[in-house]
């Protein structure tokens, strides 16, 4: 009776906190309502911060690296940043865009200085994301998605085991795969972090006024082609003239940057190797380089075990179910610097939005899914029906445009509906490899066991 009081003036607290009147500009800003501590976020951070570097293509250039890092660390020593030992990586990728892990590790991609104008520009875009990290935003709302099972998730990563925190929320489904509620943040957030950036960058001597034109610029060049920044980083609405609005309740101060070194930087972003159609180890793939070895090894995870190719890598964390199996020449950029994957595996699972679909119903839904991400993407054999450890799945053809030098590609989808969700599994290789491929995949296929 005591524990069901208990969660009941828990949950009273948490519809409190997210039923507030919207903030007003000049009001006090802080971390909402959270499970974690400080401490947690650092250590949360790291472990995910280690997976990211092992899947992004970190720029080999000292000069440029050492010069993002300066301008994170002069906004990160402002008191409103929160204290977190803050580090700073620049990606090449020309997509604009940034994101910050909890307890401070920031990824800032070479598109987003391509983009800027001036420094001040690219210190705004490091000044939001650096203020989610202060206000806690990741740790903040993956408390409040899972509001019984953080602690013993918590519990689990201070006791030693699941690898460790990110091991620990995986199990959860909390991981750094798009949606995941680390990285992407409500419209509130958004505003709060506009807000604490436009301080860190009045405190650090940048005009703040330059973060709202360069969001402006970025939503002139909306549309279809909007940049990944708004998709990950949702408009609050009216987003240029809250910042002016917080901008005005601020001391006055004058403000300056070194625009001669800023068009330096510009030029060595621009003389990067370009990114369109490379593998993550700078060239071409070629299919004798990523053919899959007669040798196969085991992956474990927390729900399902399969076999694959020994001379292929796993990328993702093993206690999350969502892994991609690949030669890493197989994962290549696109032409706006994406990575996508041209031959390999994808298993994951998928939770269709309706409740009680049979297997031919959720695996419809999956491919419309799969179709709205990749246009391309059309059903070229009718499913066949297959039996996967003992549970009923779907084979399903698709036919697509490979990554892999604009070919064809072909892409076997298996679908099992399992308690857990729908199981999927996608085989991707050109059209003209994947027939030397269909044993190795059958392979893979009969290998898989679910626990």
């Amino acid at each position: 009776m005591r524990l069901k009081r208990s969660l009941c003036l828990l949950l009273m607290t948490v519809a409190t906190v997210l039923t507030c009147a919207a903030r007003e500009p000049g009001a006090p800003l802080k971390p909402g309502f959270n499970m974690f501590s400080k401490q947690q976020d650092v250590q949360l951070g790291q472990e995910a911060a280690a997976q990211v570097r092992k899947q992004v293509l970190v720029v080999q250039n000292q000069f440029l690296q050492d010069y993002l890092q300066r301008i994170g660390q002069r906004l990160a020593s402002q008191p409103e940043a929160g204290g977190f030992p803050y580090s700073f990586s620049l990606v090449q990728d020309k997509s604009i865009n940034a994101f910050a892990l909890p307890g401070g590790p920031t990824f800032v991609n070479s598109g987003t200085i391509a983009a800027a104008d001036n420094e001040a520009q690219l210190a705004g875009v490091m000044a939001h994301e650096i203020a989610h990290v202060a206000l806690r935003h990741g740790t903040n709302q993956a408390s409040k998605a899972n509001l019984l099972q953080i602690p013993a998730a918590l519990a689990g990563a201070i006791a030693g085991g699941g690898g460790g925190m990110m091991g620990q929320l995986a199990q959860l489904g909390i991981g750094l795969g798009f949606n995941s509620v680390l990285l992407k943040y409500s419209r509130d957030a958004e505003t709060q972090a506009d807000a604490l950036g436009s301080h860190l960058m009045a405190e650090a001597g940048y005009n703040p006024i330059e973060m709202a034109r360069f969001f402006e610029k970025l939503q002139a060049a909306g549309g279809s082609r909007a940049p990944t920044f708004l998709s990950d980083h949702p408009n609050p609405g009216n987003r240029q003239q809250a910042i002016e609005a917080e901008i005005r309740t601020l001391p006055q101060r004058s403000y300056g940057f070194q625009a001669g070194e800023f068009q330096r930087v510009k030029s060595e972003v621009a003389g990067l190797p370009p990114a369109s159609n490379r593998s993550l180890r700078g060239s071409a793939a070629n299919p004798s380089d990523v053919r899959p070895s007669g040798q196969f090894q085991q992956y474990q995870g927390s729900n399902f075990a399969l076999s694959y190719p020994a001379n292929w890598q796993v990328f993702g964390d093993n206690n999350s179910d969502s892994i991609t199996i690949a030669p890493r020449e197989g994962l290549v950029q696109d032409a706006n610097g994406n990575v996508q994957i041209g031959y390999g595996v994808i298993a994951s699972y998928f939770f269709p939005e309706r409740q009680g679909m049979n297997l031919k119903q959720q695996t419809e839904d999956l491919v419309n899914h799969l179709h709205a991400t990749n246009p391309s993407m059309q059903i070229s054999r009718n499913p066949r029906n297959a039996r996967i450890n003992g549970s009923a799945g779907m084979i399903t053809m698709l036919s697509s445009s490979s990554p892999l030098n604009g070919q064809a590609e072909s892409d076997a989808v298996l679908t099992v509906a399992r308690p857990e969700g729908l199981f999927y599994m996608v085989f991707i290789a050109p059209t003209s490899e994947f027939q030397n491929l269909e044993n190795v995949y059958n392979q893979v296929v009969h290998s898989v066991q679910f626990r």
